[in-house]
């Protein structure tokens, strides 16, 4: 979607000005022609940061600061560590402000609908950053389902592996029970990909476990969504070989993508090039495919129109909810050792 009209121009505030809100959330918001005007946070290093990244803004030590200046604001941003997403997007809505949430949406299915649950009854537009929709393989591989080059899809992979032996020390590896993990992180990108390409999930096994930090990095997930498609799904910090990034086989061929944001991995020499996202296989036939084109900031392009112009939200809200109780059948899964089926 192209961005040429000003008056699309959102005045935002960010709650949060960490990894996730200035290096995310900040960065394609500016690429979007948005404007940060306010951010919630108290740490003097990122008061200064948020200072020089946008010049003027209003720079608050908490969320009821910010929303004290709502008239000035068009939407605002939950940047915050998960733990804090539900508690913080529940005094948004009470003050009536439009709202994108950073998946995940709730530390678990209950925590998301509470938050779904309020928005629908004060009438307050909610949304969800889940951009990895607007990934250039998850763009491409659309395109492919769509035009019937795979036929009939009944395996999806994806792989979102590095090899991090020594961890960072922050709260998304730290936080056990308040968000940390890669169960939630990349999990929920997993997760919602597969569902918004394959549909429903019907059935959950998974497989869990903390090799070097206290919450789990080592995360493999296998789904069957209703159409009868498999999903397998890993995420892992401790990958000294990382595997091909996307596979997908259907009756007509398979869609493989060999490497991700230029994260290390065997396969990166196999990648066909800036022009093209992936390849097309059948057997020993490949053939490069072209990219389908945009950004990561197409997404705050569609906020604009769904906050300015009353366009649909970039993500139903709801889509997070059921990714949530996947994760939360995933857990259950490894304590319980089985497959366990959606209701």
């Amino acid at each position: 979607m192209a961005h040429e009209d000003h008056e699309l121009s959102l005045r935002v505030g960010v709650v949060g000005y960490g990894d996730a809100g200035r290096g995310i959330h900040g960065r394609l918001l500016r690429e979007a022609g948005h404007q940060v005007t306010d951010v919630v946070t108290r740490d003097p290093a990122r008061i200064a940061t948020a200072g020089e990244d946008w010049p003027g803004v209003r720079v608050h030590p908490d969320l009821a600061g910010l929303l004290g200046r709502r008239d000035e604001l068009d939407v605002v941003v939950v940047a915050s560590p998960t733990g804090r997403h539900v508690e913080n997007a529940l005094e948004v809505i009470a003050a009536g402000r439009p709202l994108v949430v950073d998946k995940p949406l709730g530390l678990d299915a209950d925590g998301a609908g509470t938050v779904l649950r309020a928005a629908q009854e004060a009438r307050v537009p909610l949304t969800v950053f889940q951009n990895r929709r607007w990934d250039p393989e998850q763009r491409t591989l659309r395109r492919l389902l769509a035009d019937g080059s795979l036929g009939t899809v009944h395996r999806f992979e994806r792989r979102w592996e590095r090899w991090r032996p020594v961890p960072k020390d922050r709260w998304k590896e730290n936080a056990v029970g308040d968000g940390g993990g890669l169960l939630l992180d990349l999990g929920a990108h997993l997760v919602d990909s597969a569902a918004e390409l394959f549909g429903p999930v019907t059935s959950v096994y998974a497989e869990l476990r903390a090799l070097t930090t206290p919450t789990e990095d080592d995360v493999f997930l296998a789904l069957e969504h209703a159409g009868g498609t498999l999903s397998h799904l890993w995420a892992g910090g401790v990958v000294g070989a990382p595997g091909p990034r996307t596979r997908v086989l259907g009756s007509a061929g398979a869609y493989l993508v060999t490497s991700f944001e230029g994260e290390p991995t065997p396969f990166a020499p196999l990648d066909p090039g800036p022009e093209h996202e992936g390849w097309l296989v059948h057997g020993d036939e490949v053939e490069p495919v072209r990219r389908e084109p945009g950004t990561h900031a197409d997404y705050y392009r569609e906020v604009a129109e769904w906050v300015l112009r009353g366009g649909p939200a970039p993500v139903d809200p709801a889509d997070a909810v059921r990714t949530a109780a996947v994760l939360d059948l995933a857990r259950r899964s490894v304590v319980e050792g089985r497959r366990l089926s959606v209701r």
